[in-house]
């Protein structure tokens, strides 16, 4: 079963709730942050009122959900908009003024603590209440979070502020110059620390909501690619729609030329050429007849069917591959970010420190206000500020770098994984290919003028619809210009077309049509075979019932694709080609470009189970796709890249999408991902070690408040600079920033 949890604000929180219901008898279960759902495995006995009250008593909330269900309106997301623009308005002229009044009493006016109480309250409540709410939460279950460092920190600096103003009118510290109320570890106010606390974390909450809202519109996309009601038949013949979930098995419904098929099933009558692409990844489309399966989510491009549903609801293979897409995206997201890991020794032992600070001088008889502004500065210094921009602004200045690149990366997950990749899978059609078919040769047949044989078929497939007739026609118009006009068209459904062309009769097609109508095709048989042995489809011309010749026709090989191939090489990475189309066609594909290793006659289960089998034989693997047949392997893999060519599904379920549509970004991508994994790295070990230098400095009391907030701010601003170095990384460069 799923449950909906809620209440999550890091990966420290999904673990914990992970740990709690694994705790339960026979309970496995693997709870996914990024869509904040919770699949669980369970005994028949334990009820699911029992997995949602121990969700509960972990701190969260739960419910029991239906896969795939739809998500509403993101109100985490709007509410942490408006709760960070309401700290910058108010918080940017609150730390000006609170400064202000304490450095230079001579710019003071009556009543100029109230001023700043009035702003201080609607920031350190209202704004940081996200905080403050966690932290409470996480204290009445004996936990502690970055949450309850930040609300600490907070509401200790407010207080004594305060505090400080209403008490000593902000007058302490006079007389000792300005070093001494630099350095003096009381008297000091710093609402200002109060303020820039709240903005940086929400800042950093804002956009790791806005990631966590994307990670679920592959699921989202794949529930919307069906169709959405179908016109079913009844008993009498008589046409009817009716939803899409109305449908059960044995009902008879009706397919239209461009109309999506409703479910799966199997054609009782009618001949259609259907679109299979997002499911297969064939780039031909399928010809299907009386008795021959379909799949819910196809296309039929020509000819009217018939079919009888024979699964229905979640059985069909679409809602499988929405089953396949959640089960990959909760596998890999155990991935925990280091912050969350360190938080959890980090945080209580700041707590404690601070504690100890405090009492450690009240033991010694030290005054109350120097104590507990020793602690405060513990409290303060610790502060994750720096660790909370550690990644999102490394992230966005990636992003900004990567966009101008033709690369957005997604988020932390493209980076650990980009790190340790070393095998991609490429998938072939729409990706090394461009998944559109287009004539590669022509054979005309003895004594046949070539340009003749071209105006003739043209002008046939000038009224057909099939991608095979678009593609001949736009050849031959190429080739020879203007094609003839052309009487009593007729199209033979799933087999070619025919036609009256100046005073001849033309007929384009399969063998099989020609064999139909008692045409001798053996001279074009050395050339088919030949054609077939390179993957490339052969369509036949006869001419007033005699062979006229043959058109070679190929989905279309990037320009770039093998110089990206071999660029992967020249980085040590080995390359799968990996397709749901023929030997034929893969191999030629792969020879073309020079992959390793071609994995053909591949369904789109079975694409994510190949990705899952490297994986399992200690491969860390890459996988680019850009159809619907890729989500589930993009999301097995260690790492997805999706060509923004491709469908809204691949693109969700990926972890790098490559917006420029060159595959030599492929490479860059990598590249980029692990620059930014290092600048990362870097930005934590300094706001660790900072933190970890700092700390015994604040206990010590040789640290005002002041200036631990001020050291906060640096430490942030130190972070921040180092991210920006990302901006200058070169998509040619394989030396990029360290961080």
């Amino acid at each position: 079963m799923e449950l909906a949890v809620g209440g999550m604000t890091c990966a420290a929180c999904a673990a914990r709730v992970e740990r709690r219901l694994n705790k339960l008898p026979g309970v496995t279960a693997s709870v996914n942050y990024a869509t904040e759902k919770a699949a669980v495995q369970a005994p028949s006995a334990l009820t699911v009122a029992a997995l949602v009250a121990e969700v509960e008593r972990a701190g969260y909330q739960a419910r029991p959900v239906r896969r795939a269900e739809p998500a509403g309106p993101d109100e985490r997301v709007r509410s942490l908009w408006r709760r960070l623009a309401v700290a910058l308005l108010i918080g940017v002229p609150l730390a000006d003024l609170s400064l202000t009044m304490v450095l230079a009493p001579s710019l003071r006016f009556t009543g100029w603590q109230w001023v700043v109480a009035a702003l201080t309250l609607p920031v350190v409540t209202w704004c940081a209440w996200p905080f403050h709410r966690k932290a409470v939460i996480a204290a009445r279950h004996g936990t502690s979070s970055m949450d309850t460092l930040v609300s600490l920190g907070i509401v200790a600096a407010s207080a004594w502020s305060l505090y400080t103003i209403f008490r000593t009118g902000g007058e302490t510290g006079q007389g000792d110059g300005a070093l001494g109320l630099l350095l003096r570890p009381a008297g000091s106010v710093y609402l200002d620390v109060a303020a820039v606390v709240t903005i940086f974390v929400l800042a950093g909450r804002l956009f790791e909501a806005k990631a966590k809202r994307a990670a679920g519109d592959a699921l989202r996309a794949l529930a919307m690619l069906g169709a959405r009601d179908a016109a079913v038949l009844d008993e009498d013949g008589t046409e009817h729609r009716v939803p899409v979930g109305r449908l059960r098995v044995g009902d008879r419904f009706v397919v239209r030329p461009g109309e999506t098929i409703a479910t799966d099933g199997t054609v009782l009558s009618g001949d259609s050429a259907v679109d299979t692409s997002a499911m297969t990844g064939e780039s031909w489309p399928t010809e299907v007849a009386a008795g021959d399966p379909v799949t819910g989510g196809t296309t039929a491009v020509a000819g009217r069917l018939v079919v009888r549903a024979t699964r229905v609801g979640s059985d069909t293979q679409l809602s499988q591959l929405v089953a396949l897409v959640e089960r990959a995206q909760t596998d890999k997201a155990r991935v925990q970010r280091l912050a969350d890991r360190i938080s959890a020794v980090f945080v209580p032992v700041v707590l404690l420190l601070a504690v100890a600070t405090v009492g450690t001088r009240l033991l010694l008889g030290q005054p109350f206000e120097p104590a507990f502004s020793a602690g405060l500065a513990v409290l303060i210094i610790a502060c994750p500020c720096a660790l909370g921009l550690a990644t999102p602004t490394a992230l966005l200045a990636a992003s900004g770098r990567g966009a101008q690149l033709g690369i957005f990366l997604k988020g932390h997950q493209a980076l650990e994984a980009a790190r340790a990749v070393d095998t991609v899978v490429l998938d072939k059609t729409g990706t090394l290919t461009t998944g559109r078919m287009s004539v590669v040769d022509v054979w005309p047949a003895p004594g046949v003028d070539r340009d003749t044989l071209l105006r003739r078929a043209g002008a046939v497939e000038h009224a057909s619809e099939h991608p095979a007739g678009r593609a001949i026609e736009a050849y031959a118009r190429q080739q020879v210009g203007a094609l003839p006009a052309v009487d009593g068209f007729v199209a033979e459904a799933g087999l070619g077309a025919a036609a009256d062309v100046d005073g001849h009769r033309v007929l384009v097609g399969s063998p099989r049509l020609l064999a139909d109508r008692g045409i001798d095709t053996d001279a074009a048989e050395p050339v088919r075979t030949e054609w077939a042995g390179h993957g490339r489809t052969g369509v036949l011309v006869a001419v007033d019932g005699a062979l006229a010749g043959a058109f070679a026709l190929a989905d279309t090989l990037r320009p770039e694709a093998p110089a990206a191939v071999a660029e992967l090489h020249r980085m040590g990475l080995r390359t799968v080609l990996l397709s749901g189309d023929g030997k034929a066609a893969a191999g030629a594909v792969g020879e073309q470009v020079g992959v390793d290793e071609v994995i053909a006659e591949v369904l789109p289960a079975d694409k994510a189970a190949v990705i899952t089998d490297l994986r399992r034989s200690g491969r860390s693997v890459a996988m680019v796709g850009d159809g619907v047949n890729d989500a589930p392997a993009l999301a097995a893999a260690n790492l997805g890249l999706a060509v923004v060519t491709g469908t809204d599904v691949a693109l969700a379920a990926a972890d790098v999408i490559l917006v420029r549509d060159d595959l030599t970004v492929v490479p860059a991508a990598i590249r980029l991902a692990r620059a930014t994994l290092r600048t990362i790295r870097g930005n934590l070990l300094w706001a660790f070690g900072y933190n970890l230098a700092a700390l015994p400095i604040a206990a010590a009391g040789l640290l005002n408040p002041l200036i631990a907030g001020g050291a906060m701010a640096l430490s942030s601003l130190l972070v921040v600079s180092n991210s920006l170095r990302l901006r200058g990384f070169a998509r040619s460069d394989r030396s990029t920033p360290a961080g």
